[in-house]
């Protein structure tokens, strides 16, 4: 099947500037817009980080430090050095795991429920200040820096709940919306970054990735300071219509990097 048609949650387009949480959804104010959209077969697509914005890859998966299946951080940086051909890739953040909502582990561990709602992780003014903090001491300046994320599945096929990715080519930037996202633990707001929702539009073009294996992985970028390569890659959780009754919750994992051009 090249396509399907999923429910993507987009934001209100008209609604004032939003605010989500890692952990206490209550407490948001995204305002949701549900569109039927069709999903493509990324499979049956070529597609390139700096055209599309992602690409599917291949990892090497092992348990990590809370017994979860990931991949080493050492590994992921080499892979994408030599996909994106940077001169250094720097790791951000230790793994995010994230289960799906009929698991027991959803939201049992710090931000670990998918993320319901297009989104697109940091803002071009939240991600240049990351940039600049996770620079290398190495590098005196850099002419060039992008963030990306890679997105591992770790329970076996199909997903309940799997990504799905808008092609960078196909969105404006009027389609982004600031937001604030907020990182809070048992009940207290610790801090906040700026972040960009997705309203609707109809030329959106979405993919995913059917019946992914462990292993497979989908590396999409979330800012690029080159103009001229696709910037950013909003994406989403959504309810798989041909997962049949009694497929095991949704697991992934994801990590974070930044890459530098000398």
């Amino acid at each position: 099947m090249d396509r399907l048609v999923g429910t993507i949650n987009y934001a209100a387009r008209d609604a004032e500037r939003m605010l989500y949480r890692a952990n206490d959804h209550t407490r948001d104010t995204v305002r949701i817009a549900p569109e039927s959209m069709p999903i493509h077969d990324g499979r049956t697509r070529e597609s390139t980080l700096d055209c599309n914005g992602y690409q599917i890859v291949s990892v090497v998966m092992s348990p990590g430090t809370s017994g979860h299946l990931e991949p080493a951080t050492d590994a992921a940086c080499a892979l994408i050095r030599d996909l994106c051909g940077a001169d250094r890739v720097v790791a951000t953040a230790p793994p995010v795991h994230r289960f799906g909502e009929r698991s027991d582990l959803s939201g049992q561990l710090d931000n670990s429920r998918p993320a319901r709602f297009a989104h697109v992780d940091v803002s071009d003014t939240t991600a240049l200040a990351f940039s600049e903090r996770s620079r290398p001491d190495s590098l005196d300046h850099y002419r060039r820096s992008a963030h990306y994320n890679l997105w591992c599945v770790t329970s076996p096929p199909p997903q309940d709940v799997p990504l799905a990715l808008c092609d960078a080519r196909s969105f404006a930037r009027e389609d982004l919306i600031l937001a604030d996202a907020v990182f809070d633990r048992d009940g207290e707001d610790l801090w906040t970054m700026e972040s960009f929702v997705l309203a609707h539009a109809p030329r959106h073009e979405w993919v995913w990735f059917p019946d992914m294996q462990p292993g497979e992985a989908l590396l999409f970028k979330t800012f690029d300071s080159d103009a001229d390569a696709a910037t950013c890659v909003p994406h989403v959780a959504f309810d798989n219509p041909l997962a049949p009754p009694g497929t095991p919750p949704r697991s992934s994992v994801e990590l974070r990097f930044i890459a530098y051009w000398a």
